[in-house]
């Protein structure tokens, strides 16, 4: 089979990511420089998979300077200095270039130093043979290599469904290589070679996660849960973690609960086939709190501290265990779509996708439809209206809930019904107020 070449890679992406790209060639050859897709988009071309993301490497010359050159009107230019790597997006469509480079490393799990290099030194430095693959697109590039750049058989290990790092320190330079691992093997179907495997317990003996921040670990983490909208399954990459026993060493007695795992299973397909539609989810925490419910409080606390999730996220994360149980009952007595909206609405987008995994099937019925249905209704009365019959305070909030349960059960339809409704029960509260009153002037 003939190699892909760069008009395949081209009509892989979709029209506004090769307008970009268009316009990026355009100033590449203006200027004589030699760029080059590189890493993942070149495997998921071999492989003949949707490509996602475009990664980009400007062997001559500055990619920040590529990049402004490139822009269109409309777009918008994101350097990161450290790494001298630069974004360039429209609304639609988005590309990272970054300069050929070098990396080397301080101490065992330090940032990298960058500095200036070649295409060749470029590849040597990433982390498995099936990334370090270049694809020349511009015509100085075309001129130094004629087809894709395979310096360490990364194809061959593609069609032999291996996942094998470049050399037996790669975990002990970046230990976060080891969570990519997990992630990249399954989503390929790929399998950790044995050299791999055997550097991966050299790396773990010499306690090289000890030195990696928190900050760092959850971001990769992250990833697990994001890449479950590309069909991963976060409770199988756990459970390979577990196995090859870097749970334990991110933190002691760190593990994947047997309790934690159709939950998970079942997070991992919500996230690729939302239920319901969701602007702003942070599906990481979701998957946190499943994960870590069945483990102990102090193990809960711990594993939170070491992955830098501080603050109210990390009490949600923490609480979770506890609260499921008290919501679930809740929703399990609930009489009506208004009792279930009142035990669901005080929920976080978070907390209502990890209550959703965790429940059976009837009770994810019930959160579905108030996801996608009754919570964006609204009752035909507000709090302005009730404060013209008298009503404020606490007492405000009590009635506009049990309106709002009238309305969703189908009891009343209308702002008439709804405040006469509000009436009634402020006339029911009013005596028992009397005579309390009554009961106070006597003492």
């Amino acid at each position: 089979m003939k190699p892909p070449g760069s008009n395949e890679f081209r009509k892989a992406l979709k029209p506004d990511t090769a307008a970009l790209l268009d316009s990026v060639l355009d100033a590449a050859e203006a200027r004589g420089l030699r760029v080059y897709a590189v890493g993942g988009p070149v495997r998921d071309l071999v492989l003949g998979r949707e490509i996602n993301d475009v990664d980009l490497l400007v062997e001559t010359g500055d990619a920040v300077a590529l990049a402004t050159w490139a822009a269109p009107p409309d777009a918008r230019v994101t350097p990161h200095d450290r790494f001298g790597t630069v974004q360039l997006e429209t609304g639609s469509a988005s590309i990272d270039l970054a300069g050929a480079r070098r990396e080397t490393y301080a101490h065992v799990g330090a940032l990298p130093r960058v500095e200036p290099g070649s295409l060749e030194e470029d590849l040597a430095r990433r982390d498995f043979t099936i990334n370090a693959l270049a694809l020349p697109l511009s015509s100085q590039a075309k001129r130094e290599h004629s087809g894709i750049v395979d310096l360490a058989d990364g194809i061959a290990d593609l069609v032999d469904g291996h996942l094998r790092i470049l050399h037996p320190r790669s975990f002990h330079d970046d230990p976060t290589r080891v969570l990519r691992a997990a992630r990249l093997g399954p989503r390929l179907g790929l399998t950790l070679t044995r050299g791999s495997r055997s550097a991966l317990r050299d790396a773990l003996r010499d306690g090289v996660f000890g030195r990696v921040s928190g900050d760092r670990l959850r971001r990769e983490l992250e990833k697990i849960f994001e890449d479950a909208q590309r069909g991963l399954d976060p409770a199988g990459v756990l459970r390979l973690l577990s196995n090859w026993h870097v749970l334990g060493a991110l933190e002691p007695g760190l593990d994947l609960p047997r309790e934690a795992v159709v939950p998970l299973r079942r997070l991992g397909r919500a996230i690729a086939s939302p239920p319901w539609r969701s602007d702003r989810w942070r599906n990481w925490i979701s998957g946190l709190s499943l994960w870590l419910a069945p483990a102990s409080p102090a193990l809960r606390r711990r594993t939170l501290q070491r992955f830098s999730v501080r603050g109210e996220v990390a009490r949600a994360i923490g609480g979770f265990s506890k609260a499921s149980g008290g919501w679930l009952n809740a929703l399990l007595r609930a009489r009506g779509r208004g009792a279930i909206d009142a035990a669901l609405a005080p929920l976080s987008e978070e907390e209502l996708y990890a209550l959703y995994s965790l429940a059976v099937p009837k009770l994810r019925r019930r959160i579905a439809r108030f996801a996608v249905e009754d919570r964006i209704r609204r009752a035909p009365v507000r709090g302005e209206d009730l404060l013209e019959i008298g009503l404020e305070g606490p007492a405000l909030g009590r009635v506009l809930n049990r309106v709002r349960i009238a309305y969703l059960d189908g009891a009343l339809k209308s702002r008439e019904e709804a405040i006469a409704l509000a009436r009634e029960i402020a006339q029911r509260k009013a005596p028992a107020k009397g005579k309390a009153a009554a009961r106070a002037d006597r003492r």
